[in-house]
């Protein structure tokens, strides 16, 4: 099954651009200032929810925290910023993150730029720099078609991106960025149920009232 093919939305969607490379780019349009989109995926046992987040580039906004209300952990895929946005994360729930290129200093002593570890039954990597299915970043791509995760996280881009890779048998997240900083127009979070070994309840949360942006 594709990844096109898990998508049942609640609300009505617009596709930015034809998706000719598999990934899916859905962006809300509603009258509310802040939207969710919600796609659902396979079901199954134990059940964690883990709330995904990168390239804040320093920016703190209190909605992170509002729409990680129901998470367990948080999940940063790099270009925090400051410490100060890693900490607030931290304390508000656990935090796994790694550190991007735009990173320095105290972050680069906090968090590596490699993340692996086990969530429930699923094999998780987070790289920044990581590229996708079919465009892999050098750095990365012995490491994915020696042992491939299931879940490979990566943010850099500012292009929220869901893939999957039938190839390596992963899936494939990009949460956009949740900062200022950058070309995006929009800044994006995701959140993720995994239930033992499989996703499930994959959201897109976009918020839309951004203030003046910077760079």
């Amino acid at each position: 099954m594709g990844p096109c093919q898990w998508l049942r939305p609640l609300h009505r969607l617009q596709h930015l651009g034809p998706a000719t490379d598999g990934a899916v780019h859905c962006q809300l349009r509603a009258e509310q200032a802040e939207n969710i989109i919600t796609t659902f995926l396979p079901q199954a046992t134990e059940v964690k929810t883990i709330g995904i987040i990168s390239d804040t580039h320093g920016y703190w906004d209190p909605k992170y925290l509002h729409y990680f209300e129901p998470c367990d952990e948080i999940w940063h895929a790099g270009d925090i910023g400051t410490t100060e946005v890693a900490e607030r994360l931290a304390e508000f729930r656990p935090l796994r993150a790694v550190c991007g290129n735009c990173d320095g200093g105290d972050l680069r002593l906090m968090y590596s730029e490699l993340n692996r570890f086990k969530c429930e039954d699923v094999d998780v990597l987070i790289k920044h720099i990581g590229g996708y299915p079919g465009n892999y970043d050098a750095s990365v791509r012995s490491t994915l078609f020696a042992n491939p995760p299931k879940l490979f996280i990566a943010g850099h881009s500012h292009i929220l991106k869901v893939k999957y890779d039938r190839t390596l048998g992963l899936l494939h997240l990009n949460p956009g960025a949740a900062g200022l900083q950058g070309w995006h127009k929009e800044r994006t979070l995701m959140r993720l149920v995994i239930d033992g070994s499989t996703f499930k309840d994959l959201e897109v949360i976009t918020l839309s009232d951004s203030p003046q942006r910077h760079g």
